[in-house]
C-alpha cells in the first residue's frame, strides 16, 4: 500500500510566517551558539535524530530550564527502556509554569455550558495553587504521594494539578463522566492520599449529580486519607454522605507563598491509563523533566505557540490532550478550556468560544471535524476568526475531506496541524510545523528528536510504503515505568516485544519521500484482503462519505478457520433504515474509492459504534468477540462508553460460528 501520489496542496506557509514562526528563532540560535546552520526542517530533523544528545541539551539551553544542580549526561544510553535523561538535574513543573506569568494576558479562560467566559489572571492562578498547595502540605502530602481528581476540564483541575506538582507530588485524573467502577480500576492501582473530586457536572443541557460515584471511589480506596471537595454542579452542594471531607473553599483560604520543591528529573509528574478496553488499564507513569522538555517542543516550536496566545483543545481531564493543553502556561500562553458538550445547544458552540476568547489556536478531534462535515455549520461565514492562526487535529487520522472541510468552512489562510501521538508519550510523533506546507490528508513532519520510522514485513524502514510506525531511539517523555510494573514486564510487552530495543507503537503509517506521514490506523486492526494490506481508516474515508452514515466500524476476522470475512457496521442518521438500496450505495463507495476486494461481506445497522471512554473505536476488542473470545476476556466494559452495546456483538458471534467454520 503506498500513500496518495498526488495530494492537493492546500497552504503554503508565507515567508512572513516562517520568519516570525519559533521554529525559525531556535534555527537561528542553533547557527549563533552551536554554529549549526541548518536551511531546512529537513535539516533540522535530521540533525535532531541524529544527535540526540546534542538536540535535547539545546533544547534544555535554549528554554533556559531551572535546575540548582547540574545534569551529569544528557542520556545514560539508548537501551530501551530504561534509558535515563539528564541524570543529577533537579526541576520542578510547576515553577516553569509561573515563569511566564504577565498581568498583559490571562493564565486561562473558561467557559462551560452554564457558566460564561471567565478570565484567571496570573496573579490569581498563583495565589489559588499556593494556597491549594499549602493545604495539601498541612494534609502530609510530600514528594511522591499521589493526588488524584475527579473533576471536569476546570480551573479548578488547573489549580490542583499544579499544587500537586508544585510539591512533587504525582498528580491522576479521571473525567466526571467515566463511572465509578472505571475510575476505582484507575486509582486502586497508584494508592492516592488526597482525592478532589465535583459534586456534579452539566453535559448535552443535563445535571448529572456525582456525589454517589465519589462516595464509591472513597469507599474503594482504602490509601485515600483526605478528599476536598469542590461544589461545582450546584454552588450550594453539601457533602452528603462523604468522610474526610475539605471544603475547595476551605482549601482556597488556606494561608502561603507559593514554593515549588526541585524534584529529580525523572520524578514521576503524572499516571496517565491506557484504554483498558481488554484488562485493567496500564498505569502509565511519566516524569517531571520529561514532560517539561517534550511539551515546551511540542507548544513552542511544533505548534508555534508565543506568550499571549490563547490556546484551546477539546478535551476531558481523562484524554491527554488535556495535560498537553495545560502545557501552554509553560510557554506563557493562556489556556482556554471548555466544559460541556460540543454539541449543546449547537454545533456552533465551539466556534462561538473561538469567536468571544479570541483564540488563536483551536484544537480538537478528527471526529469533531468529520462530525461537522454532517452539518450545516460555517465556522469561517458565521463567526470573528480573525485571530485564529492554526487549527489541530487528533485523535483518529483526519481523512483528506477533513482537511478540505476545515480550509474551505473555517478559513482559507488557516495552519492545519494534524498531529499523533499517544497517552504512551503524553506527546506527538509526528506533528506540524510552521515552516511546512499542508497537503490534504497529510501529517506535516516527524517530530524533533523523534527517530520515527515505516518498517516492512521484514523490521526495515521504508519510505512511500505502508509499515508498522516504530520508534527507535529514546524520547524524554517515554514512560519511565508502569506503576506496580515488577521488572518492567507490562511495559516491554506492550512496546518492544516485536523489535527487541524499538519501540512498536501500533499503528500503520507511510512515510513519503518529503518527509509527510499518513497515518492509516492500528496494525493490531488491519484490513486484510486477498493480501492486500490497508488501514481502517481508509475503509472509514469511503463508508463516511455517505451522505446517511455518521459513523462507521469495520473489522475483517481474516479466516476464522474458514473463509475471509468482514462485516461493516454503520450508524445511520436519525429516522433512517439500512435498506438495499443504501446498502448499495454504501458498497459502491467503497468499491470506486477502493477495490472490490475491500467491500464488506454484510453491513449492520447498529444505534452507535462502541467507543472508549476516551472516544478510540473499538476495533480490537469487537474482532475478539466475533472471533469467539468470551466477551469478559474481549472488553472490559467500565472502560466503555456505550457497553450496552456489547451483546449485539456476543450475538453475532453465535451466529457467524456456524457459518464461517470449515
Amino acid at each position: 500500500m503506498t500513500s496518495t501520489s498526488h495530494p492537493r496542496l492546500l497552504w503554503t506557509p508565507p515567508e512572513s510566517f516562517q520568519e516570525a514562526s519559533n521554529m525559525r528563532a531556535f534555527m537561528a540560535w542553533l547557527a549563533d551558539s552551536r554554529g549549526l546552520r541548518l536551511d531546512s526542517y529537513a535539516a533540522l530533523w535530521q540533525w535532531s535524530v541524529d544527535d540526540i544528545e546534542g538536540f535535547w541539551a539545546a533544547l534544555w539551553d535554549y528554554f533556559r530550564v531551572q535546575s540548582p544542580a547540574p545534569y551529569a549526561a544528557v542520556l545514560s544510553g539508548h537501551t530501551m527502556p530504561g534509558a535515563r535523561w539528564f541524570e543529577g538535574a533537579r526541576i520542578n513543573y510547576a515553577e516553569h509554569a509561573f515563569r511566564s506569568a504577565s498581568p498583559d494576558h490571562p493564565a486561562m479562560l473558561f467557559q462551560s455550558e452554564t457558566q460564561p467566559l471567565t478570565a484567571i489572571s496570573w496573579g490569581e492562578l498563583e495565589r489559588q495553587v499556593a494556597a491549594v498547595a499549602a493545604c495539601l502540605r498541612g494534609m502530609g502530602v510530600t514528594a511522591g504521594d499521589r493526588v488524584v481528581a475527579y473533576v471536569g476540564n476546570t480551573p479548578q483541575a488547573l489549580v490542583a494539578f499544579l499544587a500537586a506538582a508544585s510539591i512533587g507530588a504525582v498528580w491522576s485524573s479521571c473525567s466526571p463522566d467515566f463511572g465509578s467502577p472505571s475510575v476505582i480500576d484507575r486509582f486502586t492501582q497508584i494508592g492516592p492520599k488526597v482525592l478532589f473530586a465535583i459534586d456534579g457536572y452539566q453535559y448535552g443541557g443535563k445535571p448529572f449529580d456525582r456525589r454517589p460515584a465519589v462516595a464509591e471511589l472513597q469507599a474503594a480506596l482504602p490509601s485515600l486519607e483526605h478528599t476536598i471537595f469542590i461544589p461545582y454542579l450546584d454552588p450550594a452542594a453539601a457533602p452528603d454522605g462523604l468522610q474526610r471531607v475539605t471544603m475547595w473553599a476551605d482549601a482556597l483560604a488556606t494561608p502561603g507563598a507559593l514554593q515549588c520543591t526541585p524534584v529529580p528529573f525523572d520524578h514521576p509528574l503524572w499516571v496517565l491509563y491506557s484504554s483498558g478496553t481488554t484488562g485493567m488499564p496500564k498505569p502509565i507513569v511519566h516524569s517531571q523533566g520529561g514532560i517539561l522538555l517534550q511539551h515546551l517542543k511540542e507548544l513552542h516550536l511544533h505548534l508555534d505557540l508565543k506568550p499571549g496566545d490563547r490556546f484551546f483543545w477539546f478535551s476531558t481531564t481523562g484524554w491527554m490532550m488535556w495535560n498537553l493543553l495545560v502545557g501552554a502556561l509553560l510557554v506563557g500562553a493562556t489556556v482556554v478550556s471548555y466544559d460541556g458538550s460540543p454539541a449543546y445547544p449547537d454545533m456552533g458552540v465551539l466556534w462561538r468560544l473561538a469567536e468571544q476568547s479570541g483564540m488563536t489556536f483551536f484544537g480538537t478531534s478528527a471526529g469533531y471535524i468529520t462530525a461537522l462535515m454532517k452539518t450545516e455549520v460555517e465556522p469561517g461565514r458565521d463567526h470573528d476568526l480573525s485571530k485564529l492562526v492554526g487549527v489541530g487535529s487528533t485523535g483518529s487520522p483526519l481523512p483528506p475531506e477533513g482537511f478540505d472541510w476545515v480550509y474551505d468552512h473555517v478559513k482559507p489562510d488557516i495552519w492545519l496541524a494534524s498531529v499523533s501521538g499517544g497517552t504512551d508519550v503524553c506527546g506527538c510523533f509526528v506533528s506540524g510545523s510552521p515552516l511546512l506546507p499542508v497537503y490534504s490528508g497529510e501529517i506535516q513532519c516527524r517530530g524533533l528528536g523523534v527517530r520515527a520510522a515505516a518498517y516492512d514485513t521484514d523490521g526495515s524502514p521504508v519510505l512511500g510504503v505502508m509499515g508498522e510506525l516504530v520508534i527507535e531511539a529514546p524520547m524524554p517523555s517515554m514512560p519511565i515505568y508502569f506503576w506496580n510494573d515488577p521488572g518492567d514486564a507490562r511495559y516491554r510487552e506492550s512496546y518492544f516485544e516485536l523489535y527487541p530495543g524499538k519501540w512498536r507503537h501500533g499503528d500503520w503509517i507511510v512515510v513519503n519521500e518529503r518527509g509527510g506521514v499518513v497515518i492509516y490506523g492500528r496494525s493490531d486492526s488491519t484490513i486484510n484482503r486477498q493480501g492486500i494490506r490497508m488501514g481502517t481508516s481508509e475503509i472509514y474515508r469511503a463508508v463516511e462519505s455517505v451522505p446517511e452514515v455518521l459513523d462507521s466500524l469495520v473489522i475483517d476476522l481474516e479466516g476464522l478457520g474458514g473463509a475471509s470475512y468482514m462485516p461493516l457496521f454503520v450508524m445511520l442518521r436519525e429516522g433512517l433504515a439500512l435498506d438495499e438500496a443504501l446498502t448499495k450505495k454504501i458498497k459502491g463507495a467503497i468499491r470506486s474509492a477502493l477495490s472490490p476486494r475491500h467491500v464488506p461481506d454484510e453491513i449492520f445497522a447498529i444505534p452507535d459504534i462502541p467507543r472508549t471512554l476516551s472516544g478510540k473505536k473499538l476495533e480490537v476488542p469487537v474482532k475478539k468477540i466475533l472471533a469467539g473470545v468470551p466477551v469478559e476476556r474481549a472488553a472490559n466494559p467500565d472502560s466503555l462508553k456505550n457497553p450496552e452495546l456489547l451483546p449485539f456483538f456476543v450475538e453475532l458471534a453465535a451466529r457467524l460460528k456456524g457459518r464461517l467454520a470449515g
